[in-house]
């Protein structure tokens, strides 16, 4: 006799098994690169050598390319670098135009439309930066921004003006002068290393930004956001990860969006750095046609967990020049986090915000679970639609009688 577990999981039968199959993990495989010695394959240095950044070199793996994805491949380098590891192509499916890993990281013609709503620094960070390479926009943290160079290049990057130096910005961190901010600023108790990517930098380099950092009196923990255990989980190295276990209290956020970019290679990477004692995070990008569904979410958040990571923030995609294509709706993000919320376990459920365009800073967009409230009751809902009351009185006794039935008003 089979067993229903739809309504315990939060959905139907048939969603339930997309979602078992979405959580399955698999290896990248070697695809093109299946004669290349082991040794080579798991060096991270080799993937970086060998990455696809050509038309010619995209042509020749993928003679599927259409012709949105050719015309962007030639005007490409103009606003950003094309950038594609060997390990982290061997997840893009060439017979899918919609295929999620293709539109991340393969260039579009629809790149150089901008809309008039969109920026070059949609977050507002130069108009931040007290010193070259850091941006002091909350009052206890700052963005410490190491170098301008990833391992593979997302083509809705927020910092798309600064990394990869295809528009001529020209970074140039000054590591000394950005240290001494920070020890100059005594309120300041978290350092968000960031760029570019910071594990992209060798072990001893990123060691003395650490060290320094860490020997700051106030500086109560680091943090560090990277890419690099989904590009390129080869970087993610014993001595990298032991190296690293020295600068507890030690965050990473990890950025991922896709339930595929989760592969064997990157379980025991993050794996690593779990057992290392790194606590995990993950940011994720609400991007049409990749992951703008509730079952694709979810399964993403689950499988999240399963590789020891916290679902951390969703981000609406930021106002950045050139990434309306790829822009999901508010609606869409209210929709799914609904979906999220009740229907499975708490810790799957990340934080939906909007950085405030211009640089007002990370704003919660959460659906509307509080109906009403006054100085005697707050009415609410749960994530059945279930409404309750419950008490602001002193005495904790409620002031009026809980009404049967509250009709919700249309979202606008």
């Amino acid at each position: 006799m089979s067993i229903d577990t739809s309504a315990e999981d939060g959905g139907e039968p048939g969603e339930i098994a997309k979602i078992n199959r979405l959580k399955q993990f698999k290896s990248a495989g070697r695809g093109f690169w299946s004669q290349v010695a082991d040794a080579d394959w798991n060096d991270w240095r080799w993937q970086l050598k060998n990455r696809i950044t050509s038309l010619e070199q995209l042509q020749r793996l993928m003679p599927t390319l259409t012709p949105e994805e050719h015309a962007g491949m030639v005007l490409a380098n103009s606003k950003l670098k094309l950038a594609i590891t060997p390990y982290f192509f061997n997840l893009i499916d060439a017979a899918d135009e919609n295929c999620p890993i293709r539109w991340q990281v393969i260039p579009r013609i629809e790149e150089t439309s901008t809309a008039a709503w969109e920026m070059t620094d949609p977050c507002g960070e130069d108009a931040h930066s007290p010193v070259p390479g850091l941006v002091h926009r909350y009052p206890d943290r700052v963005l410490f921004l190491v170098t301008d160079r990833c391992a593979a290049y997302c083509r809705y990057c927020t910092r798309s003006r600064l990394v990869s130096n295809a528009s001529g910005y020209d970074f140039h961190p000054e590591f000394d002068k950005q240290i001494e901010y920070v020890r100059n600023n005594p309120n300041i108790r978290d350092v968000l290393l960031s760029g570019g990517d910071p594990l992209l930098l060798s072990d001893d380099k990123l060691e003395y930004l650490l060290r320094q950092l860490r020997a700051i009196p106030h500086v109560e923990f680091l943090r560090i956001g990277s890419r690099i255990p989904i590009f390129l989980p080869q970087r993610i190295t014993p001595a990298l990860c032991a190296m690293l276990k020295k600068y507890h209290p030690l965050f990473l956020s990890i950025h991922s969006n896709h339930p595929r970019e989760l592969t064997m290679e990157v379980r025991e990477a993050l794996g690593r750095l779990a057992d290392a004692g790194i606590p995990l995070g993950n940011q994720s990008v609400l991007l049409r046609n990749v992951n703008d569904d509730l079952t694709t979410m979810r399964a993403f958040m689950q499988k999240l967990l399963m590789c020891r990571v916290k679902p951390y923030y969703l981000y609406q995609c930021d106002l950045i020049a050139g990434s309306a294509h790829l822009r999901a709706s508010v609606r869409k993000g209210l929709e799914i986090m609904e979906g999220l919320r009740g229907h499975t376990t708490g810790y799957a459920v990340p934080q939906y915000v909007i950085d405030a365009p211009g640089g007002g800073g990370k704003v919660p967009v959460n659906p509307e679970y509080v109906l009403s409230r006054n100085a005697g009751r707050v009415i609410i809902r749960n994530f059945e639609g279930k409404i309750f009351e419950y008490p602001e009185a002193a005495d904790g006794t409620p002031l009026v009688a809980a009404p049967k039935e509250i009709e919700e008003p249309e979202l606008v």
